[in-house]
Order: C-alpha cells, then structure tokens, then sequence
C-alpha cells in the first residue's frame, strides 16, 4: 500500500454513523411520492433535525427511498450530516439494496472529501474537491434539496452526488411565487429552477424552507409531497 493510499484508508475509517439520530429539534419530516414520466414508482420518507453537539451546531437528514425497478424493488438510506445555515456537506453515507446495491461512505478532509464507494465488484476510493459552499444532492433523494432553501437568483452551489461520482455547479436562474396543492391543502410556495448546462431542477419550498416537490426533467423524475404541510 502507498503513502498516499494509507492515509486516504486512515481518513475513510474515522467515518462514524452520524450521532445523536433521536435527539434534537425536528425542522421536517414527511414523505414524497416518487414518478418517473408520471407513473408512481416508489416513495420516500425522511425526517431532518437540528442538533447542537458539544459546540457544534449540525443539521442531520435521514430517510428511506424506495423504488420498485424493472429489476426488482430498490431501497435507498442516505444519512447526510451538515453544517447550518447554508447546509454545507460535512459527512455523508449511504446504503443501496436491490439492484444496484452499494454503500457510500463519505467525509470532509480540509480541502477535500474523501469517499469509499463498494459494491458488488468491490471497493473504489475516491477525492472530491471540498469547496465553502459544497452541498450533497444525493440522486433521487427529494429532501436533499432542503439545504439550498435558501439561494437567491443568481446564487450558486457546488453539489455532489456521491452514488454517481457526479460534480455540479448548480446556478439558480429563476424564482417564482406560485401555490402547490398538498392533498386537500393549497400551500403558498416558491419555485426555484437551477441549472448547470443542459441539466436543470425545479424545486418547490413552502415559507419555512420545507421542500414540497422536485423535478429533474433530463431524469423524467418527480418527486411530491404526500403529506399535509401545516
């Protein structure tokens, strides 16, 4: 083993499960129905909180996807745990059973994020740039989405997406005021569209920043709110 590749080992096994998972201050919870080209494929339900550890202010968020695949169901963990206000990335995991089963873990290490990525053919090590504004959208995981809330128009964010080795500049081109209905609730919202090239996002945020759908078109993927949002 080199130098390089045993510290990169030393740094992935500091990675712990995020502490703390039951405590603290919920600032939502729900669930999302999932449609790929508007037929319903799965759901997602999730639950974030605030928590002060020691003194460190953390924002943790955890859920459950699941999606019925032509290869059978698929069930998706991610665990995220960042830093208030702007929700930037400070460690993340995540766990695919079914088809396509891997497990992600990744850590910031300074400028850098180191990540361990295994599967069935096994084990790959990789680096992200860590950046002030850098912020985990896990792929087809909707409450993720929760940690740009707050980008005005014109606004950017530097975004992985772990499970596909992705790296983005997302920009916010436009913001809307518009009403979402929620079963049989109107909810006042604002939508935001971000885009980086050809690859666009609508999300849709009531007033205390809780995220109420999302559409990635590129993907045929929607992600809406189920639940009554008070």
């Amino acid at each position: 083993m080199t130098i390089r590749a045993l510290a990169l080992s030393v740094a992935l096994s500091g990675l712990a499960v995020v502490p703390a998972l039951g405590q603290g201050v919920v600032v939502d919870q729900g669930g999302f129905q999932i449609s790929i080209d508007g037929s319903p494929v799965g759901s997602e339900t999730f639950v974030i909180r605030r928590a002060a550890a020691g003194r460190e202010d953390q924002v943790f968020a955890s859920g459950v996807v699941t999606l019925d695949t032509p290869d059978g169901r698929q069930e998706v963990r991610p665990l995220l745990s960042a830093t208030p206000p702007d929700g930037v990335a400070a460690s993340y995991q995540v766990r695919v059973t079914g088809p396509g089963s891997l497990e992600v873990r990744l850590n910031r290490d300074g400028r850098r994020y180191l990540a361990r990525i295994t599967s069935e053919v096994g084990s790959e090590d990789r680096e992200f740039p860590a950046r002030p504004d850098t912020r985990v959208l896990e792929q087809g995981v909707a409450h993720h989405y929760y940690v740009l809330r707050d980008l005005r128009v014109g606004d950017e964010a530097h975004v992985l997406e772990p499970r596909t080795r992705r790296e983005l500049t997302l920009m916010t081109v436009g913001r809307t005021d518009v009403e979402v209905r929620i079963g049989s609730n109107v909810v006042e919202a604002r939508r935001i569209e971000l885009a980086d090239g050809e690859d666009r996002r609508l999300v849709w945020f009531d007033r205390q920043g809780r995220v109420l759908r999302v559409e990635v078109p590129a993907e045929r993927y929607a992600a809406e709110r189920t639940d009554v949002v008070g």
